[in-house]
C-alpha cells in the first residue's frame, strides 16, 4: 500500500494505526475556515469540525492519504463517513478511501467480541498483522503542559485548539484537558503479548475506555477522578451548542463538583470558536478563585 493514513474521531486504538508504519495522525483541519462547499451538503447539526473536514476534502487537501479511518463511537464522525461515501459514489468527491471502525461499548461479552472482530477487520484492511501490532512503538505521553502553577481542568466538549487553554494560562493556571485532536489520540495503551491475543487486548481497552461519548461510565465520578489525578484546583465545563452527547453528562458532573467543593465554571451552548466571550469569562472566574 502507498499513501499515509489519518483518522477521525475517538476510540480508535492508536497502536493499530501506528503499526501500519504510515499513520499521519488525526486528520488536519482549520476550524476557522469558510465552508461554502460543505454547507451545500451538510446540515447545521453536525459538529462544526465535520464541516471543516468536508471542506478540506472537497478542496483535495487529503490526497496524500490512502485511507481515512472514521470512528463509529462519535455521531458526527460516523455520519461524516457516510456522507463522504455517498458523495464519492456520486462523483462529487474524490480523495482517499474512507474506512469506518465499528465498536460496541455495551458492557457485555457480545459487545467485546464484536469490537475485537471489528479491530481485526480494520487491521486486515490496513495490512496490519499480529507481529506488526506487537512491534508498534510506545504510546505518546499526554498531560498538563505546566505543573509549576495550580491546575485548572478544561472539560466537556474538546475545543478545536488551545484558545481556551490560553485563557486559563493567562489567569495564572496550568491548563489541563485535551483539545479535539488530542482527544482522538487518547486510546493508546501498551500491549503485553503474554496476556493473549493482542487484538483481544485492544478490544478490552476500547470496551472500558472512559474517553468517548458513548462510554458506560459515571460522568460525575469520572470528572472528579480526573481532577484528583491532576490535583486540579478548579474546573471549567465548556460545551458547545451542537454537542448533544455532553449535555447528558452535565447534571451528574455539576452535582459531583458541588459535592466535592471544587470551584467550577459551567459554560453551556457556547460558540465553537469562542467568539462569545468565553475566554474572558474563564479569566474572570479564575481570577476570582485566586491563583
Amino acid at each position: 500500500m502507498t499513501g499515509t493514513i489519518a483518522h477521525v474521531g475517538p476510540e480508535i486504538p492508536q497502536r493499530l494505526l501506528r503499526a501500519t508504519g504510515r499513520h499521519a495522525g488525526a486528520i488536519a483541519f482549520d476550524p476557522d475556515r469558510a465552508t461554502s462547499a460543505a454547507d451545500r451538503w451538510m446540515e447545521s447539526k453536525f459538529a462544526p469540525w465535520a464541516k471543516s473536514i468536508l471542506e478540506g476534502w472537497a478542496c483535495e487537501e487529503y490526497i496524500a492519504h490512502s485511507h481515512i479511518v472514521f470512528s463509529r463511537a462519535d455521531d458526527s464522525a460516523q455520519r461524516l463517513y457516510y456522507y463522504i461515501c455517498e458523495l464519492q459514489r456520486r462523483g462529487l468527491l474524490s480523495g482517499p478511501e474512507p474506512v469506518i471502525l465499528d465498536i460496541a461499548k455495551v458492557p457485555r461479552e457480545s459487545s467485546l467480541a464484536h469490537t475485537a472482530q471489528s479491530l481485526k477487520k480494520l487491521a486486515d484492511r490496513l495490512g496490519v498483522g499480529v507481529d506488526d501490532l506487537v512491534a508498534a512503538g510506545a504510546p505518546s505521553p499526554h498531560g498538563v503542559t505546566d505543573l509549576e502553577r495550580p491546575v485548572c481542568l478544561l472539560a466537556g466538549t474538546p475545543p478545536p485548539d488551545r484558545r481556551l487553554h490560553d485563557a486559563i494560562e493567562t489567569a495564572g493556571y496550568g491548563a489541563a484537558g485535551a483539545t479535539l485532536v488530542e482527544s482522538w489520540g487518547l486510546l493508546d495503551y501498551a500491549i503485553d503479548p503474554a496476556l493473549g491475543d493482542p487484538f483481544e487486548t485492544l478490544a478490552r481497552q476500547v470496551h472500558v475506555s472512559p474517553h468517548g461519548p458513548r462510554a458506560f461510565i459515571d460522568a460525575g465520578a469520572n470528572l472528579i477522578s480526573q481532577i484528583e489525578v491532576l490535583g486540579a484546583a478548579a474546573a471549567v465545563l465548556w460545551q458547545i451548542e451542537e454537542d448533544e452527547a455532553q449535555a447528558w453528562h452535565l447534571p451528574a458532573q455539576r452535582a459531583a463538583l458541588e459535592r466535592a467543593g471544587i470551584p467550577s465554571l459551567v459554560l453551556t451552548r457556547r460558540d465553537w470558536l469562542a467568539r462569545d466571550g468565553a475566554a474572558e469569562e474563564i479569566v474572570a472566574f479564575l481570577s476570582g478563585v485566586g491563583a
